[in-house]
């Protein structure tokens, strides 16, 4: 039986509980990760737990562990889910408090909670017709560099998306592309990959990193810089990535079609190269 981790204790996910009154949630005050894991193990562990640490330091709560202490809870959770792929989710709050009030409680033990899911590679037959999308204006707070647990904005832009029937939404700010509600998104034109620049208006994300180490590595055309939304509209391909949809063609914006309505050279080639990147790095195998 797969189980959670909870503030030193390990049990059944269905028997783990917090108190109503932990700032996680009553305000959201917490940090999370999602560290995805092939073949029973842990990919980019230690990137995930820097990320991890930069996100409780910008709120100010006390790292409660070691990476050592960290990787030992993971691991140990790894192990007792049936899957060889999954995707271990850590969660990190400022704890319990006495009673609801908006400043920082003093002497409260911030609660862990950690817990696995299968990872389930997205459907072949999405990147082989592509996905669509739509567009917003990026509401978010200013900080979204932060790995927050208050993730509202982000699900009520998701919702748009699924009510348009579409995959991602694509996050427009003042004219600019951010990313999207759950992936970042990567442009192209001219045969040249354009990836948004990390800042406080996006979350950097670790498969973000892969990509552009892969594009770097094989000698692809790209470039990081801001992109405009008259770029996006107008992009001979624009992609969605995540550790969980790898990368995808988005064809169709706001009901019109990216390119030629079509999965593109360069997602064919980053997707082949991604899949080449997993047997040999998170497979490990030659």
């Amino acid at each position: 039986m797969s189980l959670a981790y909870l503030n030193g204790n390990y049990q059944p996910l269905d028997q783990t509980q917090v108190s109503v009154m932990d700032r996680g949630f009553l305000f959201g005050d917490g940090v999370y990760e999602v560290i995805p894991v092939y073949a029973k193990k842990p990919f980019r562990l230690s990137e995930h737990l820097q990320r991890l640490q930069t996100c409780l330091s910008s709120i100010r709560i006390t790292n409660p562990y070691s990476d050592a202490e960290w990787a030992s809870i993971i691991e140990r959770i790894i192990a007792s889910a049936d899957s060889n792929d999954q995707q271990v989710y850590l969660q990190v709050t400022r704890g319990v408090s006495p009673v609801r009030n908006h400043a920082f409680p003093v002497d409260v033990k911030p609660t862990v909670l950690v817990m696995s899911d299968p990872l389930l590679p997205p459907d072949t037959a999405l990147f082989a017709s592509g996905v669509t999308a739509v567009s917003a204006a990026d509401f978010r707070w200013l900080r979204c560099d932060i790995k927050a647990t208050s993730l509202l904005a982000n699900c009520l832009l998701r919702q748009i998306a699924v009510d348009a029937g579409c995959a991602e939404t694509v996050l427009l700010r003042d004219g600019i592309l951010t990313e999207g509600a759950a992936s970042n998104i990567f442009a192209v034109k001219d045969g040249v990959l354009l990836a948004p620049q990390k800042n406080h208006l996006m979350l950097p994300g670790i498969t973000y990193d892969v990509i552009l180490e892969i594009v770097a590595a094989r000698g692809i055309p790209h470039v990081v810089r801001d992109i405009s939304e008259a770029e996006v509209h107008d992009a001979d391909e624009l992609l969605m990535t995540s550790s969980t949809r790898e990368v995808l063609p988005i064809v169709r914006l706001d009901d019109r079609p990216v390119g030629d309505g079509r999965p593109g050279a360069m997602a064919r080639t980053l997707a082949a190269a991604y899949q080449d990147f997993k047997r040999t790095v998170m497979y490990r195998q030659a």
